[in-house]
């Protein structure tokens, strides 16, 4: 899928149109998060690797962590590092630390699901159509509700760049690579336009909702030409300042890239047979 590399020389690449929109680089930033954690570095390594343990059921509730030296000599990490990604882990409920009984799992209702590193964890390699499904009843619960408000609220200046990121999707077609991007700000411009501070502190959780979407449908054989007229119409319909209809097509979007997810998801099993 994208890398920060690639987003940044096909801005680059693709003139001024793309200068033009704030959300188009924001977008970039996301895509280079598709490949796991947001963190980098050997401190990501270190939590991709016992993050994932733990949400593949490798480290299972109560189970207590390896022993620290162990984990040091297999990645060059301090024993001040791992302390360091254990804190990051107990900060997402996934980890207790205890005096002499040392840092345990903890049960699984316990675990932040919204944060984003559990989110990017939890639908990996292994994601099937069914854990895909609670990702976009996610996205159905909070995007539809900013496109009306955005249809409301938006400013004309808000408009024209959500038509900038509309051509560089059509430019785009079914190159699944350069379209990421684009849609990618689509999404996120439509969430600031909503005018909700509230909404807007969600940023970061659909930001990730979206990097996984991309991911679980990067090899879908529709391509992505398809979804065209349906961003086009939101456009549309916020500039007509109509918020039922705006979300009515946001939802029909939505319904189309979770059919998109499954198609992607059924093929790759099939080669996997």
């Amino acid at each position: 899928m994208c890398s920060l590399g690639w987003a940044r020389d096909n801005r680059m690449n693709n003139g001024n149109s793309m200068k033009n929109s704030a959300a188009l680089p924001r977008a970039s930033r996301m895509t280079s998060r598709m490949a796991g954690s947001s963190h980098s570095g050997l401190h990501a390594r270190l939590l991709n690797e016992i993050g994932l343990s733990i949400v593949r059921g490798e480290l299972i509730p109560g189970d207590q962590l390896p022993n620290g030296d162990d984990w040091s000599a297999s990645y060059g990490a301090s024993r001040t590092g791992l302390r360091e990604v254990v804190k990051v882990l107990a900060g997402k409920g996934m980890v207790e630390m205890r005096p002499r009984t040392g840092t345990r799992v903890r049960p699984r209702k316990d675990w932040n699901f919204l944060d984003p590193d559990v989110l990017l964890w939890r639908f990996g390699s292994r994601t099937t159509a069914e854990e895909a499904r609670s990702l976009f009843e996610l996205r159905r619960a909070i995007e539809p509700t900013a496109g009306a408000l955005a249809a409301e609220r938006a400013s004309p200046e808000q408009i024209a760049e959500l038509r900038v990121i509309l051509e560089e999707m059509e430019q785009a077609g079914d190159d699944g690579e350069r379209f990421a991007v684009p849609d990618l700000a689509f999404h996120q411009a439509i969430l600031h336009m909503s005018g909700n501070e509230l909404i807007g502190s969600l940023a970061a959780l659909i930001e990730t909702a979206l990097v996984i979407s991309f991911r679980l449908s990067d090899d879908n054989p529709a391509g992505q030409r398809h979804s065209l007229s349906l961003h086009r119409q939101i456009v549309e319909n916020i500039e007509k300042r109509d918020p039922a209809a705006t979300s009515k097509v946001l939802i029909d979007l939505l319904d189309g890239a979770e059919e998109d997810v499954r198609r992607s998801l059924a093929a790759r099993l099939g080669r996997q047979k």
